[in-house]
């Protein structure tokens, strides 16, 4: 470990007054920089009721921050020769061919191009841990939206369709969860990225707050209702449940720690290689953080926002995007998630960071969120420019 004392100390001062001045209640931050640890300090309270304060080890709903994960595997993949971006998805899961999907390649999965942003008809907190049920209702989806033409942002499904993906190609046809253990987590020392939690770590994690608590649900004949189901909200309510919890939701029930998911994003920073262990090579790094095609593109699931997605499936960073302000890297690519929690990579300056915290809210400007002043803070303590 070689954590940058000023950097550090710069940051826990930041994390302090996010705290009290703009309240937040706890938060964790790490950051590597060219491979190492530089950062890795946190502040607040994991749970308010009852005074517990946030430490090293505490765990945080991380939410879409967890799509970062399930696009990488899909890398590690198509890195082993086991999947082909410009594929049809029928080719590995027969299944999904059907109601004009034939012609839906792994690429357009990655790049939310699949015509259907929709979650299955009648999705509930229990469906939603059932993942050979929830992937057999994917499949069968009929296209809302033009296939491989318009963006449609699959808030939910993205995960379920890329994890069953890797696993109809993993020779061993491990369950989704047990692959990113085995082999992205592991290979790197990679401790506490959870997508599905064992029992032993439920008590580490933070208590979430729901800042925009009383807000209008969006209309639930909305394509973003459809693709995110007002019966199964980003909200404490369903994802504190333990069924929930221990559940492998791959596109956003992530919990992780700062630690380690400073590290997740380390391995992207350094071009694909960590400490010695090569996960994805230089060259599919650079080709899965460039735009995605008609990056410009208004995606409609978001009310015609325009969403700054790479063609491996991460965001990348535009000013005009308050979840993505924090990066102010045209070379770096994130997945920001609900709440605001925001983790991201920069390959050209070799820095990944982690921003976890318990205070969900939806930052309207660049500088309301809650991450911008401590990213500032990390690239001048650390003399990035």
């Amino acid at each position: 470990m070689t954590i940058n004392a000023a950097a550090n100390d710069a940051v826990k001062a930041a994390i302090d007054r996010a705290i009290a001045e703009r309240g937040e209640i706890g938060i964790q931050v790490a950051a590597y920089l060219d491979g190492e640890l530089v950062v890795d300090t946190w502040g607040g309270l994991a749970d308010r009721d009852t005074g517990e304060a946030v430490n090293g080890d505490t765990l945080f709903n991380v939410f879409s921050v967890t799509k970062a994960v399930a696009a990488t595997a899909v890398h590690v993949q198509a890195e082993r020769g086991l999947i082909d971006y410009d594929a049809p998805v029928a080719d590995y899961w027969p299944e999904y061919g059907c109601h004009g999907k034939e012609v839906v390649t792994v690429r357009d999965a990655l790049t939310h191009r699949t015509g259907t942003p929709q979650m299955p008809e009648g999705t509930t907190p229990e469906s939603i841990c059932d993942w050979d049920a929830t992937v057999a209702a994917i499949a069968r989806l009929k296209p809302l939206l033009p296939v491989r033409d318009k963006p449609g942002y699959q808030s939910m499904s993205f995960g379920w369709a890329l994890g069953e993906i890797v696993r109809r190609t993993d020779p061993q046809k491990r369950p989704f969860g047990r692959f990113i253990r085995e082999e992205i987590c592991e290979p790197f020392g990679i401790k506490d990225l959870w997508v599905g939690i064992p029992d032993e770590v439920e008590h580490r994690i933070a208590t979430l707050v729901n800042a925009e608590a009383g807000a209008p649900l969006p209309p639930a004949d909305s394509l973003f209702a459809k693709s995110l189901p007002n019966t199964v909200p980003l909200i404490p309510e369903v994802f504190e449940r333990p069924d929930v919890r221990r559940a492998c939701i791959a596109g956003v029930g992530g919990i992780f720690n700062a630690r380690s998911e400073a590290r997740f994003w380390a391995i992207l920073a350094g071009g694909g290689t960590l400490d010695g262990t090569t996960l994805l090579s230089p060259e599919r790094v650079r080709a899965i953080s460039r735009p995605r095609a008609g990056a410009d593109e208004p995606d409609p699931v978001y009310f015609n926002a325009v969403m700054p997605l790479s063609e491996g499936g991460y965001w990348r960073w535009d000013d005009n995007v308050p979840f993505t302000c924090p990066l102010k890297s045209p070379s770096a690519i994130c997945c920001p998630g609900a709440g605001a929690s925001l983790g991201w990579a920069d390959p050209e300056t070799g820095l990944a960071v982690a921003f976890c915290h318990n205070r969900m809210t939806r930052p309207k400007t660049c500088e309301a969120h809650p991450a911008y002043e401590i990213a500032e803070v990390i690239r001048q303590s650390l003399g990035i420019t």
